[in-house]
């Protein structure tokens, strides 16, 4: 009887308060917190474009909260807005406007398809980007003969998937003075019988990018937006992206402010000497939905091209080890320049001999007890001696679509033993703690699902191979999920304002038409984005 009385009481008490105003409720969902205890909710209260209370019942919060707004889930699966920890955003957007040569299967193809985008669109300079020779029955690098018939008066530049080779006709080889006699260091002009095939790889290819024309500040708008329309409607709330220069990040900060990009980013600045003396200098810059705060740097080029760098030959070219994009000497000095900075530093490293010159680089520069967080980006190919560099301060942030899109070809280049040592994510996460999770787009697809799926699954879109390729290095679902929320915004200094739905931080979440946690593993990929809302405000819905 006095239970009954105290509990009548606290009612009546509650009553009689006067209910805070608030911005949203969220009902009827189960609600992945990603908390430190996985705990799951299944009602949440926002306001402030901030989480304020999360519950097991509607109920509870309707007793504390009078709001403006109410989102019925209807028993569907609410997550953290999903981060992608490795990503080019502003080049997404740009592929928009140049020819898709994704998933072609020949060379045949991309001539066919390069015929038609000009036919529609009659560019002065024709470029384009998604061709992988590794597709193609006839493996070998194209030449650009047929582009020099097709095109001799228009300049044509069409970059490999990775973005780290290109093919150009001869017209713009003659626009970039480039000649048989032309070197670089990095880089290679690649010939066959002595001549140029128009194939540049790595370094190589800035002659070519220096001449491709600057698009306008409205083309480089309605990319932006374009690229935030495909990926809000993936559930991404925050990308980072991987090398911006000071015009383009200062561009998207001016639409974000005029609330035109809703999405927020954050940006690696490009490690060029003219970047690097402004932002370095003028130190982190933050606003609510940007993040200025690392630095990106190359150590070799893709394996796909052979610029990847190895301790020993490839295996299908005996001699031939790749390249460092900068030597070692220069990446020490940029490295203690970006240290003494407020700045994290982020390097690309494919190859076992990229990856150990950053890990020891990194190693020499960074005391145990500073929260630096510098990232090797890729950490594709790691000799095993060198996992124990890894850690919370030296963090692998991977591709996991990147092992299911090379698994048809990549023991050709590297051979079965140091295959073992190649996309181990799983022994990249147990030396870590913590593995950082992205897809790379538009090199690979952006969806979060498929990054989720061959994280987890180790296969393919097709469910290939049965038993998943090298799967003792395959994640959890939890792992995984961690990976694209709250570790990837642990790897963006982060964590404490995103990346899980917690109270006190931004209510960035998404809402899903399947449980990507208990679904059979082959329903992932069948998963759609109901709705996306960046700090409390649905900016998707399907």
């Amino acid at each position: 009887m006095k239970k009954l009385l105290t509990v009548f009481t606290l009612l009546i008490l509650v009553g009689c308060q006067k209910k805070e105003e608030i911005d949203l409720l969220v009902s009827a969902a189960k609600i992945y917190t990603v908390n430190d205890n996985f705990k799951v909710a299944k009602a949440m209260a926002v306001n402030n474009s901030k989480i304020i209370a999360l519950a097991g019942d509607i109920e509870e919060l309707k007793i504390r909260y009078k709001s403006k707004r109410i989102y019925e889930a209807e028993g569907k699966f609410i997550f953290p807005g999903f981060i992608d920890a490795h990503a080019h955003f502003y080049g997404l957007g740009l592929q928009q406007r140049k020819v898709n040569l994704t998933g072609t299967n020949s060379f045949t193809e991309v001539v066919k398809r390069i015929t038609k985008f000009q036919k529609e669109n009659q560019v002065e300079f024709i470029t384009g980007r998604g061709w992988d020779q590794n597709d193609w029955k006839k493996q070998n690098f194209p030449t650009k003969d047929t582009l020099d018939k097709l095109f001799p008066n228009t300049p044509v530049a069409i970059t490999r998937i990775d973005g780290h080779a290109l093919l150009a006709n001869q017209k713009a080889l003659d626009m970039a003075n480039i000649i048989n006699a032309s070197k670089v260091a990095g880089g290679e002009f690649y010939k066959k019988n002595g001549k140029l095939t128009g194939v540049l790889i790595d370094n190589a290819m800035t002659q070519i990018q220096n001449i491709i024309p600057e698009p306008n500040k409205e083309d480089k708008i309605d990319a932006l937006k374009a690229a935030e329309k495909i990926t809000l409607s993936y559930g991404l709330t925050t990308i980072v992206d991987a090398g911006l220069n000071k015009n383009t990040i200062q561009l998207i900060d001016s639409l974000q402010q005029a609330d035109v990009l809703k999405t927020k980013l954050y940006t690696m600045v490009s490690s060029n000497k003219a970047d690097l003396d402004y932002f370095l200098d003028k130190g982190i810059y933050k606003t609510e939905r940007l993040h200025v705060g690392s630095v990106k740097a190359y150590a070799d080029g893709a394996l796909g091209s052979r610029g990847a760098a190895l301790k020993k030959p490839y295996s299908d070219k005996p001699e031939h080890f790749g390249a460092l994009l900068m030597s070692p000497q220069e990446f020490k000095k940029l490295a203690a320049r970006v240290y003494k900075s407020e700045y994290q530093l982020n390097t690309h490293a494919i190859g076992d001999s990229a990856n150990v010159l950053v890990l020891k680089t990194y190693d020499s520069l960074l005391s145990k007890n500073q929260d630096k967080r510098w990232r090797v980006e890729h950490a594709q190919i790691i000799d095993a001696p060198d996992f124990d560099y890894f850690s919370k301060n030296i963090i692998p942030s991977v591709q996991p679509t990147h092992a299911t899109s090379d698994m048809y070809w990549a023991e050709k280049r590297l051979g079965k033993k140091r295959l073992k040592n190649a996309y181990a994510y799983k022994k990249l996460l147990n030396q870590a703690g913590i593995i950082a999770l992205g897809t790379d787009f538009p090199i690979e697809e952006v969806s979060p699902f498929l990054t989720f799926y061959a994280a987890v699954a180790r296969k393919d879109a097709k469910a290939w191979p049965e038993n998943g390729f090298q799967p003792e290095n395959a994640l959890s679902r939890e792992e995984a999920l961690r990976g694209i929320t709250i570790w990837a915004a642990y790897a963006n200094f982060e964590e404490k304002e995103k990346g899980s739905l917690e109270v006190g931080k931004m209510a960035d979440f998404i809402v899903l038409d399947h449980d990507i946690m208990k679904t059979p593993i082959e329903n992932i990929l069948k998963t759609k984005v109901e709705a996306t809302f960046i700090n409390g405000e649905k900016v998707f819905t399907n």
